[in-house]
């Protein structure tokens, strides 16, 4: 190249075979390190996968060998229908019943319902109405049976689902309000013979005062057990539990099978609305024993062309 003086300047660049040469092979060794650890992160993957028991076994194991006194590496058989120890139930109890929430249910009433689910043959059918304190407690007394939840809020059924998946529960609008209680339940007695009748399919009902929006399966289960402590009672305007309480008396006296008596408790019996459906649906005859706050009745099975839910006479019950 010239310039303006006249001198010519000339570069000359050499490119070395070894420079090109050594890029290559720096490459190959990043391609070879990058698979052999590709490699050995897959195998340790798929081993480990073959070699670890499932989350299910694994916990299986483990309340079988709680239950049975044993070891949860010895424990390799099913659960047996057998139920808690009498120390986990006690201790259950205990500490549900010194719980810092103040609508917690006394030890007395916990322990009310956990007798009967403890003299419940196994596997233990068990309704509840409402998701409260003692929803947990609930589901682990009822140890191998089947427990399943109605709750009125359906945001909180889902909440409460996720947080604790192994919880059945379903959501359903009650479409009540409290201060018609005295109006509903006069109709539902005039109604006694046809659409409101004690032994029906609540699926197909057309009672007004009969949940039929459940899933299928709930009205087939021939429920051993039925809590009835929701939906919200302590407000005029909130549905109250004439709802409930009338589907509990339905499918306790409409069992098709399993055990002819069903135990049908009802929590906060003080109340105008408890008290009134459960003398009208229960029946005074089928209450065992009460307080002002638990109310526990046993129902009998009927004949499917029965129109009466009570017959008017009274048991000795036990009021405390």
């Amino acid at each position: 190249m010239k310039n303006g003086s006249g001198n010519t300047n000339t570069k000359l660049i050499l490119l070395h075979p070894y420079i090109q040469k050594q890029t290559s092979t720096t490459r190959l060794w990043l391609l070879a390190f990058v698979s052999f650890f590709t490699i050995v992160f897959l195998l340790t993957l798929l081993y480990t996968r073959d070699t670890i028991p499932s989350k299910n076994t694994s916990v299986a194991a483990a309340v079988a060998a709680v239950v049975t006194g044993g070891s949860p590496s010895s424990s390799s058989s099913p659960i047996s229908n057998s139920n808690l120890p009498t120390s986990a139930i006690n201790a259950l109890l205990h500490y549900a019943s010194r719980s810092n929430d103040s609508f917690h249910m006394s030890y007395g009433e916990m322990k009310s319902i956990s007798d009967v689910l403890r003299r419940c043959a196994p596997p233990c059918n068990l309704l509840v109405f409402g998701l409260t304190h003692e929803t947990l407690l609930w589901k682990s007394l009822n140890h191998n049976g089947r427990t399943v939840f109605i709750e009125e809020n359906r945001y909180y059924a889902a909440y409460f689902e996720e947080i604790h998946p192994e919880i059945d529960v379903f959501d359903v609008q009650y479409t009540t309000k409290a201060h018609e209680a005295g109006e509903l339940v006069t109709a539902a007695k005039e109604a006694a013979g046809n659409e409101c009748r004690p032994v029906q399919n609540l699926l197909f009902s057309d009672c007004k005062l009969g949940l039929n929006d459940l899933p299928n399966h709930v009205y087939d289960v021939d429920w051993d057990v039925i809590f009835v402590d929701g939906p919200r009672g302590d407000a005029h305007e909130g549905p109250g539990r004439m709802s409930s309480i009338f589907t509990a008396a339905v499918l306790a006296r409409s069992k098709k099978g399993g055990n002819p008596k069903t135990h049908v408790f009802v929590h906060d019996y003080y109340r105008d609305v408890e008290r009134l459906c459960g003398d009208e649906f229960l029946c005074r005859e089928n209450l065992v024993e009460s307080n002002d706050l638990l109310a526990h009745y046993v129902l009998d099975k009927m004949d499917k062309n029965s129109t009466k839910f009570c017959n008017g006479r009274k048991k000795r019950s036990s009021l405390s």
